[in-house]
């Protein structure tokens, strides 16, 4: 598959990801809030080179963009290779992102709470990442029989 076709994927990844987050964020206290994890894990970056992001929705909006860019780049890794190991590498994937996301806070020094604050969140969190591998894979189907 072309690197081009890659990166379709991969943005189509990455924003189920994060449609499915945004859409999902405020229903109860008990839903992932990847928003918080990655502002906190901005912030700090840019705490550490002298930098300060004041306004709240500029913090959200740098950190939204940060995502998407992100995710983009490691969905579309998906693609790459053998297109018959395709979905295995959907699912190991999305596991690793999702379960990373859950267990690399705390060694890094971030606050895991919002994404990892009891079994339901954590449950959610690794879905939301598995769910934009698959519409990865999908989407690389897609492509692929296209031609």
């Amino acid at each position: 598959m072309s690197k081009f076709k890659n990166l379709i994927a991969g943005l189509a990844g990455a924003a189920a990801l994060n449609i499915l987050h945004e859409s999902l964020k405020k229903k109860g206290s008990d839903m992932p809030r990847v928003d918080l994890l990655g502002e906190e894990a901005l912030q700090k970056t840019i705490n550490y080179f002298g930098g300060n992001i004041d306004h709240d929705k500029t913090l959200y909006e740098a950190t939204l963009a940060g995502d998407i860019i992100g995710n983009t780049i490691y969905y579309s890794l998906i693609g790459i290779g053998n297109a018959k190991y395709l979905w295995p590498k959907v699912a190991m994937m999305g596991l690793s992102a999702g379960i990373g996301a859950i267990t690399l806070p705390k060694p890094m020094g971030l606050d895991q709470e919002p994404v990892a604050k009891n079994d339901q969140v954590k449950i959610l969190t690794v879905g939301y990442y598995l769910a934009g591998a698959v519409v990865t894979g999908l989407v690389l189907n897609m492509l692929k029989n296209k031609g």
